[in-house]
């Protein structure tokens, strides 16, 4: 008899301990999950792009996922949102394709901006692949030297686009201040998921391309947050489904 209150008692310390460990991976659970939500709240900012100036990268209605930023952590080759009193009262989003100090110039051979002298190779384009959509239609070559603390902003959909180049004969040449722009898109998040990729036609150019944001990183703990909650969860369960299959087995032995 001893021997049997020996046994259920270290059955009952071992379930005891198994409770606590189990409590302790649903609470890192929980703290995981909501932080990686508060953390994205914090950091990103959801966008619905009504136009398609950057088809094929954001379509109309599309529901992208913006990082607040700076303007000076703003590179070359980022979309961004950013609002200028001359373009209009709304948020806009279009690609950055040149900075203050460079000079941009289209076009070269089949319809290929360049900058600082360099053609630029844009895979993102909506390839219509002719001079007549990289400048725009009813459009003209053109070549700016963007001011200090400026960008030169175009859409991915050139034909369709109304950007920098709609601009030019205004104060800044079409460019934006840095200071006008408040978040960077990251993602898509409707109606897919996906990351939007940093291209590499500009990253020989001096400054580089901007490294991705966090998004990764708090989808990881949201997820990984909600699988230890479930695995947490299920522990007692489990306990009590191996318990009762245990003491079955005991009972037909007898």
């Amino acid at each position: 008899m001893g021997g049997t209150q020996a046994i259920r008692g270290t059955t009952g310390g071992r379930g005891g301990l198994g409770n606590v460990l189990s409590g302790i991976v649903v609470a890192i659970g929980f703290v995981l999950f909501l932080g990686g939500f508060a953390w994205g709240a914090l950091i990103y900012q959801p966008y619905t792009v009504p136009t398609d100036s950057m088809v094929p990268t954001v379509r109309p209605n599309d529901r992208v996922l913006a990082q607040r930023i700076d303007g000076d952590e703003v590179r070359r080759g980022d979309v961004v949102v950013f609002i200028d009193a001359q373009w209009g009262a709304s948020p806009m989003v279009k690609r950055v394709v040149a900075v203050g100090g460079d000079t941009v110039r289209c076009c070269g051979q089949g319809g290929r901006l360049s900058v600082n002298g360099k053609e630029l190779d844009e895979p993102y384009l909506d390839h219509a692949g002719s001079e007549a959509a990289a400048i725009g239609t009813g459009g003209a070559p053109f070549e700016v030297k963007v001011p200090d603390d400026n960008l030169f902003l175009m859409g991915d959909h050139r034909v369709a686009s109304l950007d920098s180049r709609a601009h030019l004969q205004e104060a800044g040449q079409g460019t934006v201040p840095r200071s006008a722009v408040s978040a960077r898109v990251d993602a898509l998040a409707w109606p897919s998921m996906k990351m939007l990729d940093r291209p590499e036609t500009f990253a020989s150019l001096p400054g580089g391309i901007s490294g991705p944001g966090p998004l990764r990183l708090q989808l990881a703990a949201v997820v990984g947050g909600a699988a230890l909650v479930l695995l947490g969860a299920a522990y007692g369960p489990l306990v009590r489904i191996l318990g009762r299959g245990r003491r079955r087995e005991s009972s037909g032995a007898r």
